[in-house]
């Protein structure tokens, strides 16, 4: 029967079907793994071969057998799906397996207007070829089956509408390393390059998504976090505005700070007119993220930050939940509300919080992020001014509400924002932190815009990237990873282009790093510890303890050789304040390690030379580019050995590191007994971390009578949380009690933080 089946080659010619040509690939393919089985992916396959097949459904129909076969006991099908990818890719790319000299592939692809000319300007062919000798295209083979799928689908140079690939991976890294290090002097830029290469290549740095995907582009926009501050005024909503749609269309994420936006019935024109409130607005900046496509990338995503005590909070906290109608829903963005000390005291003491409307409060709003006591002073007077509109409300039923919300969306988030200046590398006297960003990592200064085109405005950008701690097996090999991440992200700081004045002064003026992690669960596994119950605080504490320490030192010798950033001095590390100086000392409670490393000799260096960078670190989620070095998620516990992520070429499946060794070292998210053990670890990173953390919260309602989380609990983590130090809080997690699937892991909608509503409180 299978001699009766003809092929359709690309030309439109029929051959018969060659099965010895299918079972060499696949047997390639197989090479050296365990526990695969190529006549079985050869059955699968066959069984849905017709006559007249196109031959890239061949390949594509062998590569999905494989990939079905994926499971905890049989993991390494992950690979051979991926390499039956790659080579797929590859005939799609080149027209044959072996990928063209480097030079011919930058020619060809400059020519095409795909790469960016400068690449061709800047290296000589003698350099091309030297850097072409650098490339191991067999590092390809060590892609997981996910990753190279999110590759196809994310980061390699393609025509979206077509679907053409023009490249494979290992060119992506090359290139990047040597876009990066271009304005590097000759006599050793190409070290750095090849060092950049193979740290990112082997997987021990991970690069963000704007990174991969646009650097070697004629695009040259990669931060992947970008900060906008409104002011009360239309001349600065509009502005705003038109800064977030430029963004979004270059693939940033955005951070939206609208808490100056006056309330409901504020008079304006000096009482001529009503306010209409802040509701319209916000829909007006979630038209504006929702504008743009982000080239099939990733589509336009925004929170927007507003403080606890603002008078319309009540109305705001619900924006994002199902009842209501669309006039008074704005469901499309997401929340960071804002507390404080005071606000947590009030609740402490069963009091009330009163709530003003920004415009009626002279000098309270900046205070809430610069000084807390003269914040607490303002609050008591406004509190006490009865010509004032104010609103009191029980400060229980304030936070129940917010708690309420939180856990019925999943993505009503809390920023603490005086722990945000009081442990920051910012002096809040002259630069301020009043928002964060998307995902909760990044915390800089910002400065509302009054037009475009303000030379006093500022939107922060922050550029990202992670070591992955799985392929670290002693700490000190942090400090040349350190070294490459600084300079390569500080590299990019000049190399790319900013479409508006203020992020380019912002970002050319305090040259702000986000360097965070992935892989933790792994790295706490392969050591033997777990998030619940303490076990792993001391290897996180020295952990951070030296990426901050190698982060730092990497910035002082940069500061040397090109000059300390122009505003190191609204820096706290100016002042020779570090964050081992600044965290909150209840965590000492907690945590009793010693600092191991040469900290007063830093800070010596740094009041000297100062440093290249007011910030270096930041964990950010890596959902996607985790997947790229087949790790776990950032700092998260993974939800089941087997991850399973809905993409557009269908369900994805990757199997944790290392299963078959370490499975019942893993310690799984659905298995922790409650949050205490994960928020303590997260304190300890932020002892260290100069910007934030994005930290979840994981809640199953069958762990409790009635099947409802306690309220009680709730509040309990928010305050621990609090008292330890941690500035964000990012996603609440309810495990849904839906049939999981693989391990109680459900499809990316859920997976990227959707709580479902499931949470009956």
């Amino acid at each position: 029967m299978t001699q009766a089946l003809f092929v359709t080659k690309r030309d439109g010619r029929r051959e018969p079907l060659d099965l010895d040509k299918i079972h060499r690939v696949i047997t390639w393919a197989a090479e050296g793994l365990s526990n695969v089985s190529v006549s079985q992916v050869e059955l699968k396959s066959h069984i849905q071969f017709y006559d007249g097949i196109k031959s890239e459904d061949i390949h594509e129909t062998i590569i999905k057998a494989a990939a079905d076969l994926i499971s905890k006991d049989t993991p390494d099908y992950q690979y051979l799906a991926a390499r039956l990818a790659v080579f797929h890719l590859r005939k799609k790319a080149y027209g044959q397996f072996e990928p063209p000299h480097l030079y011919d592939q930058v020619v060809k692809m400059v020519e095409a207007k795909r790469y960016d000319a400068h690449i061709l300007a800047d290296y000589s062919r003698e350099e091309l070829d030297t850097l072409n000798s650098y490339i191991d295209h067999s590092r390809d083979l060590n892609f997981s089956y996910a990753a190279v799928k999110q590759l196809e689908g994310k980061y390699l140079v393609q025509n979206r509408v077509s679907g053409e690939i023009y490249e494979s991976a290992q060119f992506l890294y090359m290139l990047v390393a040597a876009c990066l290090f271009a304005n590097y002097p000759k006599a050793t830029r190409l070290d750095y390059v090849r060092r950049f290469y193979d740290a990112c290549s082997l997987f021990k740095l991970s690069l963000p998504t704007p990174i991969m995907s646009g650097v070697r582009t004629p695009t040259r926009q990669f931060s992947s976090c970008v900060l906008i501050e409104c002011g009360d005024s239309l001349d600065s909503i509009n502005a705003t505005s038109s800064a977030i749609v430029k963004y979004v269309s270059q693939r940033a994420g955005i951070g939206i700070n609208a808490g100056r936006i006056r309330a409901l019935g504020s008079p304006i024109r000096n009482g001529e007119a009503f306010h209409t409130g802040c509701i319209p607005f916000y829909k007006h900046f979630q038209t504006a993220v929702k504008s743009c496509s982000q080239g099939g990338v990733r589509g336009g995503a925004a929170t927007l930050f507003y403080p606890l005590w603002h008078l319309e909070v009540e109305s705001l906290l619900v924006l994002k939940n199902n009842r209501g109608v669309e006039e008074n829903r704005v469901r499309h963005l997401d929340y960071g509300v804002q507390f404080n000390r005071l606000m947590y005291t009030r609740l402490i003491k069963d009091d009330y919080i009163t709530l003003f409307s920004p415009s009626d409060v002279p000098g309270l709003y900046d205070a809430f992020f610069e000084d807390q006591e003269k914040f607490e002073q303002l609050y008591v007077k406004y509190e006490a001014d009865s010509s004032i509109r104010k609103k009191r409300l029980k400060a229980l039923e304030l936070f129940t509400l917010f708690m309420q919300e939180r856990a019925s969306t999943g993505r009503i988030y809390l920023q603490n924002v005086d722990h945000c200046n009081t442990h920051s590398p910012f002096n809040p006297k002259f630069a301020p932190v009043r928002q964060s960003n998307l995902c909760l990592e990044i915390a800089l200064p910002t400065k509302p815009l009054n037009d475009v085109n303000d030379p006093e405005g500022e939107i922060a950008l922050c550029t990202l990237s992670a070591f992955n701690l799985g392929a670290i097996e002693n700490l000190s090999e942090l400090e040349e990873l350190a070294e490459l991440a600084v300079r390569s992200l500080d590299s990019l700081l000049d190399y790319q282009d900013y479409p508006i004045p203020a992020a380019f002064h912002a970002s050319i003026n305090r040259r702000t790093l986000g360097v965070g992690v992935i892989n933790y669960a792994y790295y706490l596994a392969k050591n033997g510890v777990k998030y619940s119950d303490g076990s792993a605080n001391g290897l996180t504490h020295r952990t951070f303890e030296a990426i901050q320490y190698y982060l730092l030192k990497a910035s002082n010798k940069l500061a040397q050789e090109f000059g300390a950033c122009p505003k190191f001095n609204e820096t706290t590390y100016a002042e020779g304040i570090l964050p081992i100086d600044t965290y909150k000392k209840d965590l000492d409670k907690v945590c009793q390690e010693p600092l191991q490393l040469d900290w007063e000799q830093l800070r010596k260096d740094i009041t000297t030379h100062g440093l290249r960078n007011s910030t270096l670190s930041a964990l950010m989620p890596s959902e996607t580019s985790s997947q790229i070095s087949n790790a776990t998620n950032g700092i998260e516990p993974p939800r089941g050995h087997i991850s399973v992520k809905a993409s557009k070429d269908g369900i994805l499946k990757q199997v944790v590191p290392e299963y078959e060794r370490l499975k019942d070292q893993y310690e799984l998210l659905w298995d922790i007994p409650n949050n205490t053990g994960y928020l303590t670890l997260v304190a300890i990173m932020q002892k260290f971390v100069d910007q934030t953390i994005s930290a979840n919260t994981n809640y199953d309602p069958n762990k409790f009578d009635g099947g409802k989380v306690p309220m009680k609990l709730l509040l309990q983590d928010l305050l621990s949380a609090y008292k330890l130090g941690v500035k964000t809080m990012y996603y609440h997690n309810t495990r849904d009690g839906a049939a999981d699937i693989q391990d109680d892991i459900k499809p990316e909608a859920a997976d990227d933080g959707c709580a479902g509503g499931a949470c009956k409180i």
